[in-house]
């Protein structure tokens, strides 16, 4: 019995491993993932900050996809709204997924999602173009680090990966997002 106990531990832990890493990372910035709050603090600093943005697109999803402006200039712990536009290039519904990440990788952390298109899959009909929203701010504390207080420009990059029936990856990503806004 205690045999089969700790078996059966260890295959639940493995199957909970991604969706706690994936917190894990948005909690720590690690690996320069973003964190994600409700809303941007009621107050900026008047320190000015870049931030550049990256589109990716897996070469089996048939999309064309682009960040609408290159970078934006923000003073730290403003909220900014930024688009990304994807087209679906093909003859038939796509449905497709994002994943993201922060560079330089240590200002993961200080670089806030607010709402996101990345949150949910994305389905483009033959031929449709859509604008993605993403509302950020960049952490005033970002400068209060030792290690993150070299950093004035941060790029935001996407990879859109198409969306296979049963695919156990976006299922992950779901449970690993509680209460995040879609």
């Amino acid at each position: 019995m205690v045999l089969f106990t700790v078996v059966a531990g260890m295959v639940g832990l493995s199957f909970a491993s991604v969706p706690l890493y994936r917190i894990f990372c948005q909690v720590t910035g690690l690996g320069g993932t973003p964190g994600v709050a409700a809303e941007a603090p009621a107050t900026a600093t008047d320190t000015e900050f870049v931030v550049r943005f990256d589109a990716n697109t897996n070469p089996q999803l048939p999309w064309r996809f682009k960040p609408v402006q290159r970078e934006v200039r923000l003073k730290l712990g403003e909220e900014k709204l930024a688009f990304y536009q994807a087209t679906n290039l093909s003859d038939k519904p796509v449905t497709g997924s994002a994943t993201f990440n922060v560079t330089p990788l240590k200002a993961g952390q200080f670089f806030v999602k607010i709402d996101c298109f990345c949150f949910t899959e994305q389905t483009l009909m033959p031929g449709e173009t859509v604008d993605m929203p993403v509302t950020f701010y960049v952490d005033p504390e970002i400068y209060e680090e030792v290690n993150t207080r070299d950093v004035n420009t941060i790029t935001l990059s996407y990879t859109f990966y198409p969306k296979e029936e049963g695919d156990k990856v976006s299922a992950v990503r779901q449970l690993a997002k509680p209460g995040e806004k879609g």
